[in-house]
């Protein structure tokens, strides 16, 4: 998306920030002198503005992360839009760099909007990206490293032919953006998909080229929706057809091979995804649930919570697909200001298809467990009453990683849900929050909790009853997040699609840092991702707690939390080491 649009601006910046006329003149810090808001291990830049994750990729030993960056300031500003540029040999501990790719040139004066990164035939990488140009129009760039050589890819080099793709005479000029990773086909062209809209139409359009310099547009686009309004990001990906949880290369094909269309939609700030079968000949994409429609907001979702502009990556180093997101803040502009930036991404997740053939499975990368420290856990089987809640003492629970495994010895107190609710999840966990008793939940953690329990956030499971079978709902409820005015505190929530009356147990992983509540439900079937902001920890501790609110006991069959310990994260690139393997290669 490289940018926002105007109204999506006052979208973030007013409706969910409300923002007060007033600055805060000394935000609180703590005793190393960092925000007590600012993250310890999600990726941000030191300072200013950051949003949609642009061109992820690992090169000559080394993972590189690009992002939209506002080098001015806290705010997002239409013309000053470039690519941040920071370096890893961990996808933790990051390095910054001087930025990639900035409006300088007449095909991007006015700025430089979101696109990917693409590793050319004979390994050089290349960049694809929308460039907002001297009349304000959005035209696809091109850019290659000045020295390919160079593991950190410190400058890139925009060559004076660009565009390379220009405004087609169809579309407006501000509806065509965000060039995809390029895939080939098995014809030996090259593939990527571009948002845009024509005639009225969200499209996905889907242009070729043989050179990676002349493209030209498909007939047919990829996917068009006359309901969803504009799209963007999108992202084209193949996944392992049976529940595999290894990775493929962007341009895998063939027998056993499935593939992911997402899409970003603005009318809803949200990202979706649809599992399905592409067929490179015809550049068609037909979905595996045709039931769920063209409307893409009726397909699954990466993330219930705060997140959008999702873009992945093959990792060939360790063979996995990871996919990061964008997590805007939720507080005031003026809040940004005082700050001093804005943003953070979430953690980095590995993709891969269930073994039902139609829904994603997400995890965070293993490399985050390497900053585990001390861990505390609960007695193995301890037994939930109704009303019940266990605090999880002995670690900073402002910085932790919790697993909880809970087992339902019973469902028949499962509440009847209404069909109605089926169509709006989020309402839904309003209206059945952690604090209103139910039969099978509320059951789960509350988080970044001040001691009277005044401010908490909960992350929790509700099991229902359903036309003879059972739907599980999963929640996270931020309306009692934070006392402040001009917080954006709604709850979140989506249906897990799991057999509950099989399986009996269901899990819940949450990372919790500082300012952000990232949960994974039923083993990645399920996430959701908030930004809370809670009074309480400018001058005291959190707490944490595992609960029952249900009629119906649980148990909890496995407990552990660890505090973890914080990441190196854009504090400069000094003491930057880089292997001569490609393989085993570190940084710090």
């Amino acid at each position: 998306m490289a940018g926002l649009p105007l109204s999506a601006v006052a979208f973030y910046l007013c409706l969910l920030a409300s923002s007060s006329s007033a600055l805060r003149v000394a935000p609180a810090t703590t005793s190393e002198g960092r925000h007590v808001r600012r993250t310890a291990y999600h990726f941000q830049p030191a300072k200013n503005w950051q949003n949609d994750p642009n061109g992820p990729m690992y090169y000559n030993g080394m993972y590189h992360f690009f992002y939209q960056y506002n080098p001015h300031g806290a705010l997002w500003d239409i013309g000053n839009l470039s690519w941040g540029h920071s370096v890893s040999g961990d996808l933790v501990n990051w390095a910054a760099l001087d930025t990639a790719i900035d409006p300088t040139a007449p095909f991007d004066i006015n700025g430089c909007w979101s696109g990917s990164a693409t590793i050319l035939r004979g390994g050089t990488p290349a960049i694809l990206y929308t460039g907002i140009d001297a009349n304000k129009e959005q035209v696809q760039n091109l850019a290659f490293p000045k020295n390919p050589a160079d593991p950190l890819l410190r400058e890139w080099h925009k060559p004076s032919y660009n565009p390379v793709i220009p405004l087609p005479a169809d579309v407006p000029g501000d509806k065509f953006r965000d060039p995809s990773t390029a895939w080939l086909g098995r014809d030996g062209l090259w593939r990527i998909a571009v948002s845009a809209e024509v005639s009225g139409v969200a499209s996905t359009l889907v242009y070729r080229s043989a050179d990676f310099v002349h493209w030209e547009r498909n007939d047919a686009p990829l996917h068009s929706s006359r309901a969803a309004g504009m799209v963007e990001c999108p992202d084209l990906f193949p996944v392992k057809a049976h529940g595999e949880e290894g990775g493929l290369d962007t341009s895998a094909s063939g027998a056993g091979v499935s593939h992911v269309l997402k899409l970003s939609v603005m009318d809803t700030l949200q990202d979706y995804y649809m599992v399905g079968r592409y067929d490179d000949a015809a550049d068609a994409f037909v979905p595996a649930e045709p039931e769920r429609g063209d409307d893409v907001r009726n397909w699954r979702r990466f993330d219930y919570g705060h997140v959008y502009a999702a873009k992945s990556f093959f990792d060939a180093r360790r063979n996995r697909r990871v996919l990061w997101a964008w997590a805007n803040e939720s507080d005031s502009q003026a809040d940004d200001v005082a700050r001093g930036w804005s943003g953070v991404q979430t953690v980095p997740r590995k993709l891969w298809l269930d073994k039902d053939g139609k829904q994603l499975r997400q995890w965070p990368i293993e490399e985050i467990e390497t900053l585990r420290r001390k861990r505390v856990g609960l007695r193995r089987n301890t037994m939930l009453s109704a009303g019940a809640m266990n605090e999880i003492v002995g670690i900073a629970e402002a910085q932790a990683d919790v697993e909880v495994a809970f087992r339902i010895p019973s469902l028949e107190e499962a509440e009847a849900l209404d069909s109605n609710w089926l169509l709006d999840p989020q309402k839904l966990c309003g209206e059945k929050g952690a604090s209103v008793p139910g039969g099978v939940g509320p059951f789960g953690l509350i988080v970044m909790a001040s001691g009277d329990l005044q401010e908490h956030t909960a992350v929790f499971f509700r099991v229902f009853r359903h036309d003879d079978k059972y739907k599980v709902l999963m929640c996270t409820d931020l309306t009692r997040s934070s006392a402040r005015a001009g917080v954006y505190k709604p709850p979140y929530g989506g249906f897990v699609d799991i057999d509950i009356e099989e399986r009996k147990t269901i899990k819940l992983r949450t990372l919790v840092d500082h300012s952000v509540v990232e949960s994974y439900g039923a083993e990645g079937r399920a996430c959701i991702t908030a930004r809370v902001y809670p009074e309480h920890v400018e001058t005291s501790n959190s707490h944490m707690f595992v609960f029952n609110n249900g009629t119906d006991k649980v148990k909890v069959t496995k407990l552990e939390a660890w505090e973890l310990a914080a990441a190196t994260v854009n504090v400069g690139d000094e003491g930057l080491i880089v292997s001569e393997s490609k393989d085993e290669s570190e940084s710090y």
